[in-house]
């Protein structure tokens, strides 16, 4: 399906910093983005959403995940492994957007299949630039598989 078609694209974001969500979503807000964003605080959450399960039964599947490698229950690189090697859900491109810029991560990351490797700007201006890039590529630019 070309992105243009749609009306409105779904990110999940897989953070527990209360502080990275609120920023991502301020940058979402000045981007003036169509996206809706939902927020899964830890791992186990985030695979939940994905397949629709326990707190999150009839989510819908998202267009894009952005995924922090440092959380709760389970890790960024586990949450990555998994999705990628079920086949439901293997297409789901997933960014993994992190303070780390360990090469160590960033070889795992792409090992285990993720689409791109963004490390999380300080400075809120750098992080704004950062998110619209991300949109014009993933929304604009690249065409995401269906659903």
């Amino acid at each position: 399906m070309n992105s243009s078609s749609k009306q409105y694209f779904d990110i999940l974001l897989v953070e527990d910093n209360p502080a990275d969500v609120r920023l991502t979503i301020e940058a979402l807000n000045d981007l003036k983005s169509d996206k809706r964003l939902f927020v899964a605080k830890d791992g186990e959450e985030a695979i939940d959403f994905v397949r629709g399960e326990g707190d999150f039964v009839g989510a819908k599947r998202p267009d894009l995940i952005l995924l922090d490698l440092n959380l709760p229950k389970k890790n960024g690189l586990e949450v990555l492994e998994e999705l990628k090697s079920d086949p439901e859900y293997k297409s789901i491109p997933v960014v993994v957007l992190t303070t780390s810029g360990s090469e160590r991560d960033i070889i795992a990351t792409y090992n285990l299949h993720a689409n791109s490797y963004i490390q999380k700007p300080v400075e809120y201006d750098n992080f704004l630039e950062a998110m619209d890039t991300l949109r014009i590529y993933w929304f604009k630019t690249s065409r995401l598989p269906p659903r």
